[in-house]
C-alpha cells in the first residue's frame, strides 16, 4: 500500500520577531510530521533560539508537546513529531533586537 504524503508551507520568508507562532495546520489524517525550518536572513543572534512544537484539540487553544527546533542562519533545522492528535504550529519567542526571515514546512505522512 502506498501512503500518503503532503507538504504544507506554513511560513514563506515572513519576518518574524518578538513572540511568534506560524499558521497552525489541520493534520490528523498523518500518522507522523517533519517541520523543516530555514532561516534565510536574520538580525543579531539566533544561536540558542528554539521553536517548540504545539498541538491543539481545535486549532484555537495550544500546548508546547515538548519538542523543539534550532534556529541557524543558512542551514535547515527540523524535527520529528509522532501522537500529535489534529492541529501542529510552531511557536517561539525571539529575544528584543532580534528578528528572521524564514521557510517553514510541515511534511506530513498517513
Amino acid at each position: 500500500m502506498l501512503r500518503e504524503s503532503y507538504t504544507a508551507i506554513v511560513e514563506r520568508s515572513e519576518l518574524l520577531r518578538g513572540d511568534y507562532a506560524t499558521e497552525p495546520y489541520e493534520c490528523g489524517w498523518a500518522g507522523e510530521a517533519i517541520f523543516f525550518v530555514r532561516v534565510l536572513e536574520r538580525v543579531g543572534d539566533v544561536e540558542g533560539v528554539t521553536l517548540n512544537v504545539q498541538i491543539s484539540p481545535d486549532g484555537i487553544r495550544w500546548c508546547d508537546e515538548g519538542t523543539t527546533v534550532g534556529l541557524s542562519e543558512g542551514e535547515v533545522g527540523f524535527c520529528r513529531v509522532r501522537h500529535f492528535g489534529n492541529w501542529l504550529r510552531l511557536a517561539g519567542r525571539l529575544p528584543e533586537g532580534v528578528s528572521v526571515r524564514a521557510i517553514v514546512a510541515l511534511n506530513l505522512k498517513g
